[in-house]
């Protein structure tokens, strides 16, 4: 078992870059992949959504990714040579013309020159795509893989509490088979002795025995305690499944608290009332763990 909830981070580096990638999820009925990256790992989402696919099924993922360039390896120097050539033939040529300089200090102007950025400048060299895909590759598998890790953990708690609270009411469903064994058979006494009490030895036994099934069907909780049992049975096989169970849990636990509202609305003794109210509290225990679970 899973929960859903979960945290995963991994980094490494290669010649030219460092990548750190950071993952927090949370419970959600579908997997959301929400990814922050730099542009230049944009050619790689498709990659980072297959290694998530392959590691979990449901919840929200926040995906922090940060590249940071190693030393200045991925800058180059552009010199505009046409640019510097057309400014010192203008200077040659205006020099002599105006100032009456036939050799013109080149080498000054070159200097100065390169102090602008219209002439030299730094660009980006372009990525290797393929350096970078598989640092991406490598350090994603191990951030979703040291998350997955965190929800298997967190999915063991889980799956001990649930285990817990299906055993409780499992206890209370087979207190409630005996206790509606013995209300049965005293309800028999009693109503019989009632309608002797008013009518003396004169009862029609087997209109006593009508009306009495009538009564005791009106009130019958056998067929939900059976189901109860049941789906008390597919829960505890659900919960040593590996792959995810949440919705099929989700979908359980309402068939079970359709079962316990039906047992309150048709029994009347206090007792069983007791005991619904309390399968009530468990199944809500219950639902609300399930809410995290893959």
């Amino acid at each position: 078992m899973k929960s859903m909830t979960g945290y995963g981070q991994a980094a490494q580096s290669n010649d030219a870059y460092e990548l750190n990638i950071e993952l927090k999820s949370v419970n959600n009925r579908f997997l959301d992949l929400q990814i922050r990256m730099p542009k230049e790992l944009n050619p790689f989402e498709a990659l980072i959504r297959t290694i998530a696919k392959e590691k979990i099924r449901r919840g929200r993922v926040d995906v922090f990714i940060n590249l940071t360039p190693l030393k200045s390896g991925n800058k180059k120097v552009a010199v505009d040579w046409e640019l510097l050539q057309q400014l010192v033939a203008e200077l040659q040529t205006g020099g002599k013309e105006h100032f009456g300089i036939v050799d013109f200090p080149v080498e000054q102007v070159l200097v100065k020159a390169m102090e602008q950025a219209d002439f030299v400048t730094l660009v980006d060299q372009p990525t290797e795509e393929a350096s970078l895909e598989n640092l991406v590759q490598v350090v994603a598998s191990k951030a979703f893989a040291q998350l997955a890790s965190s929800r298997e953990h967190e999915g063991a708690g889980i799956q001990k509490v649930l285990t817990d609270y299906g055993t409780k009411v499992q206890s209370l469903v087979a207190e409630l088979k005996s206790f509606v064994t013995e209300y049965e058979a005293d309800f028999q006494q009693r109503y019989q002795a009632k309608l002797e009490e008013y009518l003396g030895s004169t009862v029609d036994q087997d209109r006593l025995l009508t009306e009495l099934a009538i009564l005791l069907e009106r009130g019958d909780i056998h067929e939900e305690l059976d189901r109860l049992s049941i789906h008390l049975e597919k829960l505890a096989q659900l919960l040593q499944m590996t792959e995810p169970i949440g919705r099929e849990l989700d979908f359980l636990l309402q068939e079970m608290n359709r079962e316990v509202n039906t047992i309150g609305s048709k029994s009347s003794p206090i007792q069983i009332k007791d005991i619904v109210v309390q399968l009530k509290t468990l199944l809500e225990k219950i639902r609300e763990q399930i809410q995290n679970v893959e």
